[in-house]
């Protein structure tokens, strides 16, 4: 399989539904998912970038992530969005409009969720070339993205809302010497701002290494309300940090200070 992939989309003939032979596959999505999305699964299998598939890992109104394998066997974490959803439409649409990389908004909401699919790829990799830890992009097609799963044996590791309480002062202020890290090498390194950076988004390894999760709406800075993202992503920060865990970290002024400083001098901004 070759190191990560975009396909065009494919037009899907309900008609070839006849041709899938895999019966798990089938029964694994079919109760969620429409014809179009089990043939894009299929279409992925026999590009060979998925080998097979099992049950859920992630389940969310917009999107499920489901275990999936390589040829290598390696584990891998298929993220499906649903397709037929006004009111996501309505929600994504400020992440969209105003991004310079997305100067066409479809009307239909089928090729709208395929957009935004994309776009989830492709931030996905300009943070991961430029070192922000994230899962590694490996393909998207249609409303389907494969990326690394995080975690083992099938089993996805935490997220930071669900584990802080287990770990010490210490453990917490490397992980948000990281988190800070992160922010910076998203914004002045990859020229991007997440926008719903928050300890939802971000897993914790079994190192204490953090990974960034959820980044389709991810925005440029070109983007009209880039800066309003920053600073609700730096309060959302701060406020976890702060006021929830307690740890003594600078105020929000001050990371403010830190982002804005490598912003001008990595691309000249303010």
């Amino acid at each position: 399989m070759r190191y990560e992939e975009e396909f065009p989309e494919v037009p899907i003939d309900s008609r070839d539904l006849k041709r899938i032979k895999d019966k798990d596959l089938y029964e694994t999505v079919e109760e969620v998912f429409d014809t179009k999305t089990v043939m894009t699964i299929y279409e992925l299998m026999r590009r060979r970038v998925i080998k097979r598939m099992n049950g859920v890992v992630n389940a969310g109104k917009e999107a499920r992530v489901y275990l999936g394998y390589g040829y290598k066997d390696e584990e891998l974490a298929v993220k499906i969005y649903l397709t037929s959803t006004a009111e996501f439409r309505r929600g994504i649409l400020k992440y969209i409009m105003g991004d310079p990389r997305f100067r066409y908004v479809p009307n239909d909401t089928r090729k709208l969720i395929y957009l935004w699919t994309r776009k989830e790829y492709r931030n996905l990799k300009k943070m991961y070339d430029v070192g922000v830890s994230v899962p590694r992009p490996i393909a998207v097609l249609n409303n389907v993205l494969v990326m690394e799963f995080i975690g083992k044996n099938g089993v996805r590791a935490p997220l930071l809302k669900e584990i802080w309480q287990e770990l010490s002062e210490e453990d917490l202020m490397y992980i948000y010497e990281q988190v800070i890290d992160n922010l910076k090498k998203i914004v002045c390194k990859a020229g991007l701002v997440h926008a719903d950076f928050s300890e939802f988004n971000i897993m914790v390894k079994n190192d204490l290494s953090i990974v960034v999760i959820d980044v389709s709406q991810a925005v440029s800075l070109e983007h009209p309300n880039a800066i309003e993202f920053l600073d609700r992503d730096i309060r959302n920060i701060y406020r976890f940090f702060r006021e929830e865990v307690g740890l003594d970290i600078p105020s929000v002024d001050e990371i403010k200070g830190e982002v804005f400083s490598c912003l001008k001098r990595e691309v000249g901004l303010f």
